[in-house]
């Protein structure tokens, strides 16, 4: 393979709530592209993008009445355990709910976990044995 570039596509319920809450609740920054109806969000090293969940479940040709745990969750590294606590806090004052405070965690680091508008979990996660950004 010449280039790989990861993409983690969400089913969410409501695209214009959905993106406003990964703008102001993780700070990501949306990418314009010609296509309407789907958000981006280019990362370091992937891309997020939100996509009305009937449509994604049409397309993958699954039902989209889907709930509970979905046996998966996203993660975001950060550089220090009061940065977990700070992303906690700006996830939960966009619309998240608080799944998890930040607290020490069994191997060693410092975690907790939201779940966005759309029930989507995530755990924001400081890792004393893990460089975050680019390996210099």
């Amino acid at each position: 393979m010449k280039s790989v570039i990861s993409m983690v596509t969400l089913g969410v319920k409501d695209l214009q709530i959905s993106t406003t809450f990964y703008q102001q609740g993780l700070g990501l920054v949306r990418r314009e592209f010609e296509s309407e109806g789907v958000a981006f969000f280019q990362l370091a090293g992937a891309w997020l993008s939100l996509f009305p969940r009937d449509e994604l479940a049409k397309d993958a040709g699954v039902a989209a009445d889907g709930s509970g745990f979905r046996a998966v969750s996203l993660a975001q590294n950060v550089a220090s355990e009061q940065e977990v606590d700070e992303v906690l806090a700006l996830a939960v004052k966009a619309g998240g709910t608080l799944i998890k405070p930040g607290q020490k965690v069994f191997w060693g680091g410092y975690s907790g976990y939201f779940s966005d508008p759309d029930g989507h979990l995530w755990e924001i996660a400081f890792n004393p044995f893990l460089q975050v950004g680019p390996q210099v």
